[in-house]
């Protein structure tokens, strides 16, 4: 079961493969195979092991595995997951445009990989999707420019912010509404190469899309959120920023099956799980 389950991620993650190719993209995985995590390069249907620093110039082993025999992980493993709210004109409704990004945190405890279940709380009534692209940073970044903050994004993966409402309108901040463990899903894997500022972004829910929108509609762009989040909050190598949803959103129900697509990237997917069935996903 488990080896069909990889499988058919492996279809998922080069969905969009031959678009890419144009691009000079190249896909980072972060993997488990027999115990052991390793950084790869996604080649096809093959993953070229890596050996350093994945930020920094990591070399190949030689050593080659299929992707239908690894377990993929959460891309990288971050300190901080900054998130922006708000960046989409069409997720605004009636609200006006801020002059400043609006942003929280997300726990990294809450981060769970391409095909983990997504934990639906016992008490939890209202969890909607919110389909982004995920920023991952390369290089630590402390009050740089908004010119210089391109240098300092490695990759970028979709990304599913998601969200239970009544929390988030009930507390004090969103600690349990957007941070409860497993409401961070990130990968399958983070493309390195792609024009990050013109991506198409769709979200669906069973098959059906419910959300479209590229990422150049963002209003707060890539390099904008890098330089003003580094003003105050230094970024270090692997840290995540998710950049905001586009248009609606709606809730989800025990089962469902959503994916997140991005443009030259790949298609993250994970269900819903049953509610009150805590789940143990390792990321």
């Amino acid at each position: 079961m488990k080896r069909l389950i990889l499988a058919a991620a492996a279809a998922l993650i080069l969905s969009t493969g031959g678009a890419a190719l144009a691009q000079d993209v190249t896909k980072y995985v972060r993997y488990d195979f027999d115990g052991a995590v390793s950084y790869g390069i996604l080649d096809g249907g093959f993953i070229h092991q890596l050996r350093g620093d994945v930020f920094a110039g990591a070399e190949r082993t030689g050593a080659v595995v299929a992707l239908d025999a690894v377990r993929l992980l959460v891309p990288v493993e971050p300190r901080k997951v900054v998130a922006a709210g708000f960046n989409y004109r069409s997720h605004l409704g009636d609200q006006n445009v801020a002059p400043e990004p609006g942003l929280f945190d997300k726990h990294a405890t809450s981060l769970v990989p391409h095909e983990a279940t997504v934990t639906y709380y016992e008490d939890a009534t209202n969890l909607h999707f919110e389909g982004e692209m995920v920023l991952i940073i390369g290089k630590r970044a402390r009050n740089v420019t908004e010119a210089e903050a391109a240098d300092h994004i490695f990759a970028v993966a979709p990304g599913n912010d998601i969200s239970e409402r009544v929390w988030q309108g009930n507390d004090l901040q969103w600690f349990r509404a957007k941070g409860a463990d497993t409401f961070g899903p990130v990968g399958p894997v983070m493309a390195r190469g792609v024009d990050y500022n013109d991506l198409l972004l769709q979200t669906r829910v069973n098959g059906e899309v419910m959300q479209s929108q590229r990422t150049k509609d963002l209003i707060f762009g890539p390099e904008f959120l890098v330089s003003y989040v580094s003003r105050y909050v230094t970024l270090e190598p692997g840290d995540m920023i998710f950049t905001g949803t586009p248009g609606s959103t709606s809730a989800m129900q025990p089962g469902d099956v959503v994916e997140i697509e991005l443009e030259h990237v790949g298609v993250l997917r994970n269900t819903i799980g049953q509610k009150g069935a805590r789940t143990t996903n390792d990321q």
